[in-house]
């Protein structure tokens, strides 16, 4: 393993932590990891290691009402998404969608990177990965465990009792734009570009049904004719929510460095 240096920064308010090898010589390629949802750019600090030691420049960053940059208890905003759901969340994943096309900007000006920009993430994280990837085209691969490319999450069932179907609330016209400017599966044009993806689906999974990965690759079939090895999907079968499966985080390591 070779020294890492670890360095974080406020860029335009939004609280930044990266870790390199140390003594760059060249540019390398940046790799943006994101946490899950009440998650912070600490959490994933081993990821980021990970990532560093394999040649990359690992970034992460606090989403809105997360980490630094959170302004009520976990339990609160928790409470707030599940009394709304869509409403709440739909925000919060476009307005990260945005933060992360701000850090890419920032760091190919200030950090010694390379255009080619590999991003992932966990549930939460890894959604927005996947929506990003179609905004910004800088983003040319993405791993992502626990996620959907279906922000309406059909089959989506009640956290605290899975025999129930979640009420996702309403959307009003703010977190319309969101959906209707980002969400992957309704915008696959987005995606002609073909980035590499990577999605590690929970195969009981039922707060991000895998159904929606499953859609999102058949839906990409002609996108991807000529490179149908470019999309890829993992079904675990026995692990529903599970943030904590190594093989799903090394797949996405491996991912990342296949494509490097």
């Amino acid at each position: 393993m070779s020294k890492l240096n670890i360095q974080s920064k406020l860029v335009d308010r939004i609280p930044v932590l990266w870790v390199e090898p140390d003594n760059i010589e060249k540019q390398i390629p940046l790799a943006i990891w994101l946490d899950s949802f009440t998650g912070n750019k600490e959490h994933v600090k081993p990821q980021l290691d990970e990532l560093a030691n394999s040649g990359f420049l690992a970034l992460s960053f606090d989403p809105i009402d997360h980490g630094q940059r959170a302004h009520e208890k976990t339990e609160e905003i928790i409470a707030r998404l599940a009394a709304n759901y869509r409403y709440n969340f739909w925000p919060m994943l476009g307005q990260t969608i945005l933060d992360t096309t701000r850090i890419i900007d920032w760091a190919l000006i200030n950090l010694k990177v390379s255009t080619k920009v590999f991003m992932g993430g966990i549930s939460m994280g890894g959604d927005v990965a996947v929506a990003a990837a179609g905004f910004d085209k800088r983003i040319q691969c993405v791993a992502s465990t626990i996620a959907t490319p279906d922000w309406l999450r059909p089959g989506m069932k009640d956290y605290m009792n899975p025999d129930v179907d979640f009420d996702q609330g309403k959307s009003d016209t703010y977190s319309d734009f969101f959906y209707n400017t980002f969400n992957p599966l309704t915008h696959l044009e987005s995606y002609s570009h073909c980035p590499a993806i990577l999605l590690e689906c929970g195969a009981k999974d039922f707060l991000v049904p895998p159904d929606g990965a499953l859609r999102f690759q058949n839906e990409l079939v002609s996108n991807y004719k000529y490179n149908p090895e470019q999309i890829k999907i993992n079904l675990h079968e026995g692990v529903g929510h599970d943030p904590t499966v190594p093989e799903m985080w090394k797949n996405c390591l491996d991912w990342f460095i296949k494509h490097r």
